[in-house]
């Protein structure tokens, strides 16, 4: 990827998902120098769970599969999801104009991360709510769509990171908590954040705000989503968020007068997965939406539909709450997983989605009779052939029929989870931050992805998440390339007798501190500790041999080991800075978690990033 330089131009960007990186990726390519920050341990903040894929109409993988999708299409999909179940009441902030980059920008999204990451992106699905299969996958599975997209750019900017370290940083373990602004202009100077305690700043040019959305919420009292959607948070919801999603960018941003819309519209989507030996677990994983696309129904407790299976999630996350059957179960037959074969090894794997050799074994955990199963099955196989179904669903929208009950079968105990915040940051056409009182753009202030408001109205269909990264990502970084090109290459301009100190992150780990006052700089560089002493390198580890019996016995939140590929890992410490959250590790506790583990990640990943977790290795011919 070609990387050019443009003298003196430093941007910031806050947060390190799909909308952060593929803005810091945007600038870079324009010449800016970049400093991301990132309150976790590890980039791709909740775009590295997106499990269905990127949406994008008139592509060259749908042009290959004969797919007549055009954007005008999906931007009438996109309108009629997003006017929700309030028809009419969509907020004034030009959403139509956003709706409509978000639409006819769609296929140039994908196209860019196949150029310039070198994703195949060549499989579709339909998802509920959409007219034609536009949700881009790779065929070839190996990773989550969201996970592969966002670790090719994740990998990329660390590249560079390593290879031009006074032009690309990054800073983990950072919280954004304050922006910086010029008391003359207003515009954008840098960003104050916290690290181990302590408060450090950054100048810039111009600040990408990618922190996310707040739908972690649910799970703290005090949250921006209490104080917006009381009701939601009082029912208690399990989440598919991480613990970062909290809304921190927004908030700073409004401290200086920046504008939101659509705090209220939250989405709950109708498949978030049950663990049976964990049901009250509040964090749950997603049932991707290509599941129902790929011809996946939704059953209640005796077995019945209820609904469109591929209606949009306000849709069925409404018609569950109204049916009151719980729980409802995601079914798919043999020949609906063979189509999405690697998401329910995984999800098998995981402990979250079962198979099952017949449709009595079905009936059987379900607790009806396989009549009233094989009831079901024989309305939905006559509903395809009449093209009749009840609740609207097209015959050309089913897949896996004749449903029979002599099939193999894989099943999932689903439940209505906090997905996703539509509201945010109120941002124009160019990714610029509007300010409140007066709508003007705040100079040097951007918003991307789910910090950002209004691109999605009242609900956001599926696959758009990932869209919307890409698009107002980058969005964000042309409109900021074309902004520092006017500002002044000097340092951020202080008020007399005011100053701004700035901690300028160094490649070795350590900082450098200036100040400036409104006279000019005093005091001059230094370093913000002592140099540390030069020590003796610390001994080499010795490597000890486990069998997965004594693996085994270390299955505990306080006192837990996973073996991956041969090698014996004390995650105990590390489970809390896992991008998965805490339950992907605790699910693998005292086991061989080789073959998961295979299925999403590479093998490098261990020594890159949790060599320190390294305590032995697993001894040959070890079995349980």
């Amino acid at each position: 990827m070609p990387v050019a330089a443009m003298s003196g131009r430093t941007v910031i960007v806050v947060g390190g998902g799909l909308a952060g990186l593929s803005a810091a990726h945007t600038a870079l390519q324009g010449g800016c120098d970049v400093t991301l920050i990132d309150k976790e341990a590890f980039l791709g903040g909740n775009s590295t769970k997106a499990t269905s894929g990127i949406n994008g109409a008139g592509t060259n993988s749908q042009e290959k599969n004969k797919i007549p999708d055009t954007p005008q299409i999906f931007y009438e999909d996109t309108v009629r999801s997003a006017t929700g179940i309030k028809k009419g009441a969509l907020p004034d902030n030009a959403w139509y104009e956003l709706g409509k980059v978000l639409s006819y920008e769609s296929a140039d999204a994908v196209h860019w991360i196949q150029k310039s990451f070198g994703l195949a992106l060549d499989a579709t699905s339909r998802l509920g709510g959409h007219s034609y299969p536009r949700t881009h996958r790779s065929s070839s599975g190996g990773k989550f769509p969201g996970m592969e997209i966002t670790y090719a750019l994740i990998e990329a900017f660390e590249k560079l990171c390593k290879e031009q370290p006074n032009r690309f940083k990054l800073v983990n373990r950072a919280k954004a908590n304050k922006l910086l602004t010029c008391p003359q202009s207003g515009r954008i100077t840098g960003v104050q954040y916290e690290k181990k305690g302590q408060n450090h700043t950054v100048s810039g040019h111009a600040v990408v705000i990618a922190t996310g959305g707040y739908g972690a919420g649910c799970l703290k009292k005090g949250s921006l989503l209490e104080k917006v959607r009381k009701d939601l948070f009082d029912m208690t919801l399990p989440t598919t968020n991480g613990k970062h999603c909290t809304g921190d960018g927004i908030v700073i941003s409004q401290d200086i007068g920046a504008g939101t819309v659509g705090l209220e519209d939250v989405q709950v989507h109708p498949t978030g997965l049950v663990n049976p030996k964990l049901p009250n677990e509040r964090t749950l994983f997603l049932a991707a939406g290509a599941l129902r696309g790929e011809g996946g129904i939704l059953l209640d407790n005796e077995g019945n539909r209820f609904c469109n299976d591929l209606g949009t999630r306000d849709y069925v996350t409404g018609n569950m709450w109204k049916h009151n059957k719980a729980p409802y179960r995601l079914v798919l037959n043999s020949k609906c997983a063979k189509n999405i074969a690697w998401h329910c090894a995984h999800y098998c794997g995981r402990g979250i989605m079962f198979k099952y050799a017949h449709g009595n074994d079905v009936a059987k955990i379900m607790g009806i009779k396989p009549a009233a199963l094989k009831a079901t099955f024989d309305k939905y196989n006559e509903n395809y052939k009449n093209d009749s179904d009840p609740y609207g669903k097209p015959a050309s929208f089913y897949r896996g029929t004749p449903w029979v009950m002599d099939d193999e079968f894989f099943v999932a105990h689903v439940t209505p989870v906090v997905h996703y915040t539509m509201g945010g940051l109120l941002i124009d056409d160019k990714a610029n931050v509007l300010r409140a009182d007066n709508k003007q753009q705040i100079p040097g202030l951007y918003a991307a992805g789910e910090a950002a408001g209004g691109v999605h109205g009242r609900n956001r269909l599926g696959g758009s998440a990932l869209l919307e990264c890409v698009v107002f990502g980058r969005k964000a970084g042309k409109s900021l390339v074309d902004y520092v090109k006017t500002v002044k290459a000097d340092a951020p301009a202080a008020a007399a007798g005011s100053a701004v100190v700035i901690t300028i992150p160094q490649a070795d780990g350590t900082e450098i501190t200036v100040k400036i006052t409104g006279s000019g700089i005093s005091g001059g560089a230094a370093p913000t500790a002592p140099a540390p002493a030069v020590e003796a390198a610390p001994e080499a580890k010795t490597v000890k041999e486990y069998t997965l019996k004594e693996v085994a016995a270390h299955n505990t939140e306080s006192d837990c080991w996973v073996a991956v590929n041969g090698q014996v890992l004390d995650c105990t410490e590390f489970m809390n800075d896992h991008p998965g959250g805490k339950m992907a590790i605790m699910t693998f506790a005292g086991k061989d978690a080789s073959e998961e583990f295979n299925m999403v990640h590479d093998k490098n990943v261990v020594e890159k990033y949790a060599s320190d977790c390294i305590v032995g290795t697993v001894k040959p011919t070890s079995k349980l």
